[in-house]
């Protein structure tokens, strides 16, 4: 089985959700009853990585999508079937979108220096330029079969033979143009034969699908012409282009049951020779030289061991040669290389393009080593039928490889940021935090673990614009971070309540309506943000002179649905204040709320709403359990919040410190520092409830003690909500709509059953 994710993906960043869960259900589902050829996930069709391609040995082609967005449950929406002939390549139609990340600004503020946007054709568009979707498939028969996506649901197909002469096709592959072509490479299997490129254009005439094919310049394999390798590599086992966006340059690897050989080929222009006798005549003003494209090769490994699998990195770096150097100047080597699986169970990186030896691994079970860093001894091979890889796989920032081996096992190797090369710690940090970036901007995953710092460090790095603008990303990420060791457990518990925090704010503040259609550019909720920050006054009634209250008169019903995320808000402030005794206590969940004026600045601004609201519709207001039937509750809350609000402000730094160890800690770049008495390996639980209770963590609910409702939990966080809403307020059904594809994080959701006892 081969298995390719390119889950611009999960928009969670994180790699084993989707690929243990699809795993697990999916895989399950394909591999009973039928050989699966190859597995496709989508990143240009709707969400990134909601649909996934299957095609099978009988010629079967299916398109899954996410059944109510859940990453294990899957179902079958489309189809298409060559009977009896099977799918040796299938990819999905390219959607124009082409991004280009660039190593020489990576000390720039600005992101659109660092990423941008390449000028890149779709394969096919609609009325208004929209990319068509749809997916492309080679057969072994060389017949071509283009399947797409109608706006109303059903499905155009054509199929077309590659060439005239039809014949058997054994490895095909498939990439893209900038002009909205396609380029199909394919191989007979035989290193002698020639590797035949086709042009394949894609177009919607008299609401039917036509496809037509032209033959391209062919190449035949170095090793095939030399004479001591004539018949030392007789099959061609890999053939793949080096990139999805260029179809200029191909990788070919030719072995046989001893070794391996591997060859890159670029496509070039050059200028047609003329005859003698054309030669001597008078030029023609303005007349060029005629030029033709031929393939020459740029490089070619010695004599290798067997090879098994070919990963090729999605980094999405410039392969043209000016690129390359700058990238070799920068010393930047993520997305340079490329990996060789081998039958003996090694895993070698090579260059891209010159193919020299960048790193090895050399696998072993429960061995640490990274790849790009040579062991001390090499070790000594097993008895018995050796462990490789069958499929092998980058990851989008090239720091991780996924694998399959032949025993069926899934594996994940973590590859060195400097492959063997020596670099100095500013060099490789500000690497690592290029790359960061390029995952906050994209949604890529994070590959390395010991990054906690590096957050905190691209934080001070960034404009106050881009903090503002990728803020609730920045939270995200830290709470993620934060999750990875027990002994930061209280913090992750802080990001998350944050992020429930904004996503309240911003959805209460948006009921707010002026009460006059002119007004000037600033929003009610700006205006009530601007008057509560100048405003320091403990009286909330006080506050509340100073607003235009005809801004805040809802109708009832809205306000009466919100109440659970009311009570929830005011729950919150009751917690922080109820920690302020615990100072010099050991760091507990809500500790980081002490010293966030932001945070506690919003929570005033909740506070006054809330106080007006309640004045128009009491059923709205939380419920408290006060000392006194007199006390109003609110009041004292809110006297308490603004004291702890300006202590905060005037002085952030000096107050409420944690217990801290009294002998400095050392710590090492690339190794996790565990605390003392913590278990490293410990499940960290971001959300608890009380055993007899169970919490639904995004409506603020109680479902009860055995909830008979289906639910969802996060594949990154482990938030659980209920699968199907219980509201019919539509106040409530838009802040639940918010949450309907990813979590409050970011996190993809998975199903999980009913707690029936």
């Amino acid at each position: 089985v081969m298995i390719v994710f390119k889950s611009a993906s999960s928009r969670d960043g994180t790699i084993d959700a989707t690929i243990l869960h699809v795993h697990e259900r999916f895989l399950e589902i394909l591999l009973n009853g039928s050989e699966v050829i190859s597995l496709f996930s989508i990143e240009c069709c709707g969400p990134p990585g909601s649909r996934l391609l299957s095609a099978d040995g009988d010629g079967q082609i299916k398109c899954w999508g996410m059944t109510e967005h859940l990453v294990n449950s899957w179902e079958c929406t489309q189809s298409s079937s060559l009977d009896g002939d099977p799918i040796i390549a299938l990819s999905w139609l390219h959607n124009g979108v082409k991004l280009a990340l660039h190593v020489e600004k990576s000390g720039s503020t600005n992101f659109g220096e660092k990423f941008s946007r390449v000028k890149f054709s779709p394969s096919l568009t609609l009325f208004g330029g929209k990319p068509m979707e749809g997916w492309l498939a080679v057969t072994v028969s060389g017949l071509v079969t283009v399947s797409l996506l109608k706006p109303n649901g059903t499905l155009l197909t054509a199929s077309e033979s590659l060439c005239r002469l039809r014949g058997r096709v054994a490895l095909a592959d498939i990439a893209f143009t900038s002009g909205g072509n396609i380029v199909v490479a394919a191989t007979d299997g035989s290193s002698s034969s020639p590797v035949q490129f086709y042009k394949v254009c894609v177009s919607v005439v008299n609401e039917k699908c036509r496809i037509d094919t032209e033959l391209l310049p062919s190449l035949f394999m170095r090793c095939t012409t030399d004479p001591v390798r004539r018949d030392k590599y007789p099959a061609v086992t890999h053939l793949k282009f080096l990139t999805r966006e260029n179809s200029e340059q191909v990788l070919l690897c030719a072995s046989s049951q001893m070794g391996s050989i591997v060859e890159c080929w670029s496509l070039r222009k050059e200028g047609l020779p003329v005859n003698n006798i054309f030669q001597h005549r008078s030029p023609v003003v303005g007349e060029k030289q005629p030029m033709i494209l031929k393939w020459r090769i740029l490089s070619a490994t010695n004599d290798l061991e067997r090879v098994s699998a070919v990963a090729l990195p999605k980094l999405p770096i410039s392969i043209s040669n000016t690129d390359l150097k700058v990238a070799s100047d920068t010393k930047f080597f993520p997305g340079l290389g490329l990996a060789l699986a081998f039958h003996d169970g090694k895993i070698q990186i090579l260059h891209r393009l010159s193919l020299h030896t960048m790193g090895v691994f050399y696998g072993s079970s429960g061995s640490s080593q990274r790849v790009g860093e040579e062991p001390a001894i090499k070790r000594q091979r097993a008895g018995g039928p050796t462990l490789h890889f069958k499929a092998l796989q980058f990851s989008w920032t090239s720091l991780a490889l996924v694998g399959v081996d032949n025993q069926g096992k899934l594996h994940m190797i973590r590859v060195s940021p400097s492959m063997g090369q020596m670099l100095d710690m500013n060099t490789l940090l500000r690497h690592l935090l290029f790359l960061l970036e390029y995952c906050m901007i994209h949604y890529k995953d994070l590959d390395f673990k010991s990054v906690f710092f590096l957050t905190i460090l691209w934080f001070f790095c960034l404009s106050w614009l881009a903090v503002k603008v990728l803020s609730t990303r920045i939270v995200a990420v830290k709470a993620s971070l934060c999750k990875l060791s027990s002994a930061t457990a209280a913090r992750a518990c802080d990001f998350h309540a944050k992020l429930l925090l904004v996503a309240i704010s911003s959805t209460l503040k948006s009921l707010l309506r002026p009460h006059v259609l002119n007004t000037p550019d600033k929003s009610p909720g700006d205006r009530l943000s601007e008057i509560c920050t100048k405003n320091n006054d403990t009286d909330i009634d006080k506050v509340m002179i100073n607003l235009k209250t005809e801004e805040f008169v809802l109708d009832g019903p809205p306000l009466q649905s919100l109440q659970q995320l009311i009570q929830w808000v005011e729950d919150f402030v009751l917690y922080l204040l109820a920690n302020l005794p615990n100072q010099g206590s050991i760091v507990r969940p809500g500790f980081g709320f002490l010293r966030d004026g932001a945070s506690l600045g919003m929570l005033r601004e909740m506070q006054v709403m809330i106080r007006i609201w309640g004045l128009l519709k009491p059923g709205c207001l939380p419920i408290y359990t006060a000392t006194s039937d007199n006390q109003d509750s609110m009041f004292l809350l809110f006297r308490l919040l603004t004291k702890l609000w300006l202590c905060c402000e005037l002085n952030p730094l000096s107050r409420f410190e944690p217990t801290c160890h009294k002998h400095p800690l050392r710590l090492q770049f690339g190794k996790t520092y565990t605390l003392p008495g913590v278990n490293p390996n410990a499940q960290v639980e971001v959300f608890r409830s009380p055993a007899s209770q169970r919490m639904d963590h995004l409506r603020c609910l109680h479902p009860g003690i055995s909830p008979t409702e289906d639910s969802k939990a996060c594949t990154r966080c482990g938030c659980v909500t209920m699968l199907r809403s219980p509201n019919k307020t539509n106040a409530m059904r838009q802040w639940e709509q918010r949450w309907i594809k990813n979590c409050l994080c970011g996190g993809l959701w998975r199903r999980i059953p009913s707690t029936l006892t």
